[in-house]
């Protein structure tokens, strides 16, 4: 036996005596385990075989970092091994901007599956739809994948390719999508005015400053669009993220009362986050728009506001991903990516694999222009008419209303082509209307 392997197999066989005495001293202090000593046992033996007969010699800490995962993979979905490179990279996607194509995954029944493409993204724009499942990476089956292993695999330079092999529901044969890897920035928070009085928020993720961007696009909404009349938050194609950045969106809204809940086994996996008054009132009503795609925070923030009958929650039922995951670094530079609890609506509702039900289910139509569907049509108005009339001219005003008709125009466009975003709008209509109404 050379040197080097020697080594390596006093540093395993070192590593392997500690955990077992620790765990071995756990078992008698609770005397409920005492077979892990055993089995931790096997593991050394067998670490030993493999050290000693293996037809290669084998490295290490590949062994070790690979027995790791397959131990994280046995438990749930979303618990994972972060070798180091992982975790840099898990610190700066929360920090909003990494190199690859912009898609949320997670593994359901045993399959690689896509929870949302990240607007704007790669994978966005080469049409890659929620649900989506992935059955391989640049010709590799992901069967036996892990779920970092196929995000590593996914992710590289800008301007690298990526291909992917796709089954998706009610298509006969696998779809091939070959992506240019670009660098994913994500804008948490975006705007847009719909029509006077009314305001449209899309949060794309919940990432570091999302509660803090949301406040200064509220501002300007509520100022700009004085008053206020209603608000549709778009949480649609919304993987999740961050849980205090959730809490901090919720928050936002509801000016007290519980917000979310997390229940684990220990003590301090036991958490309750609680709305606090607002120094600025947002008294109107809002629609939340959730899909297949909203996941895990998105779907805190649309229970939070639909158990406090804050907001009327309409879309599809959402992902249903209630489970907390807390990264746990270790000394060499990894982490461990465990699921430690459970998270509950304000009514206690569990989310896990269930979902939130919308109060009014509106499924998304697809415009399709080729076979003439009518909600791509766009509404002839007076003004599309030959030899129409113009109103008359106000003389300087005309051309300072030249950029809102531009803005309103587009904006037509944008609510003809989303059934979802339109129906949320003829809503918040409504309400004001009926709430004039007399029933006397």
């Amino acid at each position: 036996m050379r040197k080097g392997s020697r080594k390596a197999k006093l540093v395993i066989m070192t590593v392997c005596v500690a955990l077992a005495g620790w765990m071995a001293l756990r078992a008698m202090a609770t005397g409920a385990e005492k077979g892990v000593y055993e089995q931790l046992r096997l593991f050394s033996d067998v670490l030993n075989l493999v050290q000693d007969h293996y037809v290669e010699e084998v490295d290490s800490q590949k062994l070790i970092y690979g027995a790791i995962s397959g131990m994280l993979r046995e438990l749930d979905p979303h618990s994972s091994f972060l070798r180091p490179e992982d975790y840099k990279e898990l610190e700066i996607e929360t920090k909003g901007k990494f190199g690859g194509i912009g898609i949320e995954i997670t593994i359901r029944n045993g399959v690689l599956t896509v929870v949302a493409p990240l607007e704007g993204t790669p994978a966005d724009k080469a049409g890659i739809q929620a649900n989506d499942q992935i059955i391989r990476i640049d010709g590799a089956p992901t069967q036996e994948m892990s779920l970092m292993e196929a995000v590593q695999k996914m992710r590289g330079p800008k301007g690298t390719k990526v291909k992917l092999t796709i089954m998706r529901e009610g298509q006969r044969k696998p779809l091939e999508f070959e992506l240019t890897r670009d660098i994913i920035s994500v804008q948490s928070v975006r705007t847009r005015y719909l029509e006077k009085g009314y305001g449209y928020v899309r949060i794309s993720s919940f990432q570091s400053g999302t509660g803090r961007d949301l406040r200064k696009v509220l501002e300007k909404l509520e100022t700009e669009e004085k008053p206020l009349q209603g608000l549709i938050l778009d949480l649609r194609n919304n993987p999740g993220g961050l849980l205090d950045q959730a809490v901090a969106v919720a928050d936002e809204f509801l000016d007290s009362g519980l917000i979310v809940y997390t229940g684990g086994r220990r003590e301090n996996q036991q958490m309750r986050f609680e709305a606090t008054k607002n120094a600025v009132p947002h008294a109107y009503p809002i629609v939340v728009l959730v899909n297949g795609g909203s996941a895990s925070a998105s779907e805190i923030v649309a229970g939070a506001l639909q158990d406090h009958r804050r907001a009327v929650v309409m879309g599809e039922p959402t992902f249903g991903k209630g489970s907390v995951q807390t990264v746990i670094p270790l000394n060499d530079g990894s982490a461990v990516r465990l699921t430690t609890a459970l998270y509950y609506t304000p009514s206690g509702r569990s989310i896990q694999a269930k979902g939130i039900t919308p109060d009014i289910v509106v499924k998304r139509v697809v415009p399709n222009p080729e076979n003439g569907n009518e909600e791509v049509t766009r509404r002839l108005r007076e003004k599309d008419l030959p030899r129409h009339m113009e109103a008359p001219s106000e003389g300087s005003e005309e051309q300072d209303k030249s950029a809102p008709e531009m803005q309103s125009t587009e904006t037509e466009k944008w609510l003809e082509a989303d059934n979802q975003v339109r129906h949320a709008l003829e809503l918040l209509k409504s309400y004001r209307i009926m709430a004039e109404t007399r029933y006397k």
